[in-house]
């Protein structure tokens, strides 16, 4: 049921969707374009409705180097990043949230195939300078590219889009194919030098200009390394490499004489040649205080008209923008299959804590009830003791769980880091024990940061605890905090501005590379069986990514590891952030309390705590059920109800029956630790929970109210 018109809470969830576009805030001129475009008229329509699924692609394609461009839904939309859009000419910027039959139509013929294939089949379609007919100049002409099109899923899991990375490769196909034709005719007219004896001076003309106008390297070396010959070409790209330029007669040796090492690379690879082999290799050469090039080399042994073997020669292209264009690749690549990784975990954790939530609230109702009544003797209390003591356990891995999907609660405010981690001193040296020297480095006056003091505290305890468990033997664990500047292109990932980083630095074993790479993953560790679970580094990484800041680690086996925790710095002053008091339990009132919940056992662990505090409870299994009720006569003076049911969520039906009872208090309990989708100005309370932190929601309940 929609809001009433001119409400505050509606026009608040309205201005946050209509600024909802961060994902594009790092995106170069492309994500300032789309944050400015009129999408009216476009399929996808304004950003901040977009699914999930499409932001975080987008948003990934926008910070790439590569080339990709995506096309969306049945009509294929398309967008695009800066690299792509010199690539399609005349049609940037009108492509941009159109469907692509208006903008590729001269190729639309092969390329919708291509596209409804992979959409269809989900199967990733690659291939290597294809070609295709583009009109992008305002002529006609065939192009050629380095195409990889993959399936993208939407948040249902149905396919959203097909992202295509790309690379151009026109230019170096047509240099090959002049280089190969220029090599077919030197071949012809060496093959054919002997029955042209009359026309030699006309041909070795012709041979010269073609050595000398084609992009390709040629040189030949005799037996002695002497060379033979050398276009210009070859000769321009000695001197990148070298700083100097050999020409016909000059000796390879002497040439290279004061680069003992680079010598022998060139003479391995001649001798070869020069003993009749022929063979194409790619190999990178060139002295590091000019250059370093790759070149893909085809050696051929060099003739005389008899066939004595006098030399060999080579022909070469520079290959290393076309190698450095495919790493670039391949990395864009990579990095699109850990985004849509980690977004699955997140999504899957996230769920997953929730029906633990479910699970756990009336586990820790019950035992919560067996204590306060003090059921059973000196061994049941023991017993009962400690189940509870393992629903809190599990409880702490439930937010651990959220931390890392980013869905827990955070209080943020102003807080002086400096002042935090002192204080923690004593704790961490009693955590880490006398074989570890605590070292803690803060100092006056960094910016107060905008962070959840309790969470910073359980990460910097989190880190502390990995750092001692990295030091069986002993070490050194140095907690410090500097403020930072990030510019652009920073490891983190980070927007540019100022950080407050902390900084967790131990002398332990370290990690090799391939536990660095999965070391933020949830459930992954190198402990032992039971002596961890593998969350406490995803959780920091979780908290950081949610206050707006990143997590950084620097590793190494037998040099010890660095954890690096960047927090945002406040913009606010800690005196701006009000205090709000603790209020003091207070008696609650008699009356009707109407308790709504899916799940049974939640309903029953929840009412016995109802009833304990004075209310009649009458309990609904939905929210259609509970309108009813209303309906037939009902009138409760508390609400509490789930927020995620089947149908109809809790936070519409309260309000719904706040517009009928304006002064029904309401209180939404939620398995997910997050509020999305709750109005402020409901309170809410998280599962699992026991009945002090029930009746102490309650109050603040009833004192809002009076």
């Amino acid at each position: 049921m929609s809001r009433v018109a001119g409400s505050p809470v509606l026009s608040e969830k309205a201005a946050r969707q209509s600024t909802d576009v961060s994902f594009l805030a790092d995106g170069g001129e492309l994500g300032a374009m789309m944050r400015a475009f009129d999408w009216s008229d476009s399929p996808l329509g304004p950003p901040y409705h977009w699914s999930q699924a499409l932001k975080t692609t987008v948003g990934m394609l926008l910070a790439a180097q590569a080339q990709i461009v995506l096309f969306w839904g049945p009509d294929f939309v398309a967008l695009y990043n800066d690299a792509y859009a010199p690539g399609i000419g005349a049609n940037h910027p009108r492509a941009l949230g159109r469907p692509a039959i208006e903008n590729w139509g001269e190729l639309w013929d092969d390329l919708e195939p291509l596209l409804a294939g992979v959409r269809r089949t989900r199967t990733t379609f690659a291939a290597k300078d294809r070609p295709f007919y583009v009109e992008r100049h305002g002529y006609g002409e065939t192009s050629y590219w380095d195409v990889s099109y993959s399936a993208i899923p939407d948040d249902d899991g149905s396919v959203g889009g097909v992202l295509c990375i790309v690379s151009e490769t026109s230019e170096r196909v047509r240099g090959e194919t002049q280089l190969r034709a220029s090599e077919a005719r030197y071949r012809e007219l060496n093959a054919t030098l002997e029955q042209r004896v009359a026309e030699r001076t006309a041909e070795r003309h012709l041979l010269a200009t073609i050595v000398e106008t084609t992009d390709g390297q040629i040189q030949a070396l005799d037996l002695d390394y002497r060379w033979l010959a050398i276009n210009a070409s070859c000769a321009d790209a000695y001197g990148r490499i070298f700083g100097k330029w050999p020409k016909v007669g000059d000796s390879l040796h002497e040439f290279l004489a004061d680069r003992p090492e680079h010598l022998a690379a060139a003479t391995a690879i001649w001798s070869r040649a020069l003993g009749g082999e022929a063979f194409t290799t790619i190999e990178e050469f060139g002295d590091p205080r000019f250059d370093r090039r790759v070149y893909e080399m085809r050696f051929e042994a060099l003739r005389a008209p008899d066939g004595t073997r006098i030399g060999a020669f080579l022909t070469g292209t520079d290959v290393t923008d076309r190698l450095e264009e495919q790493a670039r690749l391949a990395q864009a690549e990579e990095a699109l299959r850990h985004a849509q990784k980690m977004e699955a975990m997140g999504q899957l954790t996230g769920g997953v804590a929730h029906d633990f939530n479910n699970l756990l609230t009336p586990i820790v109702g019950l035992l919560d009830m067996f204590q306060r009544k003090g059921i059973g003797g000196e061994r049941e209390h023991r017993l009962i003791a400690g189940a509870a003591q393992a629903a809190e356990r599990a409880k702490t891995l439930v937010q651990r769980l959220l931390a890392f999907a980013r869905r827990q609660p955070l209080q943020a405010v102003p807080v002086n880091i400096s002042r935090l981690v002192a204080e923690m001193g004593d704790l961490i040296s009693s955590t880490t024990g006398p074989q570890i020297q605590v070292t803690v480095d803060t100092p006056e006056g960094l910016p107060e940061a905008m962070a959840d003091p309790n969470q910073v505290e359980m990460a910097i305890l989190n880190l502390s605890v990995n750092a001692r468990d990295a030091m069986p033997d002993g070490g050194k664990l140095c907690i410090s905090a500097k403020a930072r500047r990030v510019e652009r292109a920073h490891e983190s990932g980070l927007m540019p501005g100022t950080y407050v980083c902390i900084s967790v630095a131990d002398t332990g074993i370290g990690m090799d590379e391939d536990t660095l790479a999965h070391a933020v993953e949830p459930f992954f560790s190198t402990k032992g069986v039971g002596q961890g679970t593998g969350l406490g580094l995803s959780m920091v990484h979780g908290l950081a990514s949610q206050l707006g800041g990143a997590l950084t680690i620097r590793s190494a086996v037998g040099a010890g590891t660095t954890v690096e925790l960047w927090l945002p710095v406040s913009q606010v002053t800690a005196g701006a952030i009000a205090t709000v008091s603790q209020p003091k339990l207070q008696p609650l009132p008699a009356g009707t309390a109407l308790l709504v919940d899916d799940e049974p056992l939640v309903r029953m662990s929840t009412a016995e705590m109802l009833s304990e505090l004075g209310y009649r409870v009458v309990e609904a299994a939905s929210a259609e059920d509970a309108l009813q009720r209303v309906r037939e006569g009902l009138r409760p003076n508390l609400l509490i109800t789930d927020h995620l049911m089947p149908g109809m969520s809790g936070t519409d039906l309260g309000r719904i029956l706040r517009n009928q009872y304006p002064e029904l208090q309401i209180l939404v309990v939620s398995g997910y630790a997050n509020s999305e989708g709750i109005t402020p100005d409901l309170s809410r309370l998280t599962k699992p929970f026991r009945s002090d932190e029930l009746a102490a929601s309650l109050a603040n309940l009833t004192k809002v109210t009076h």
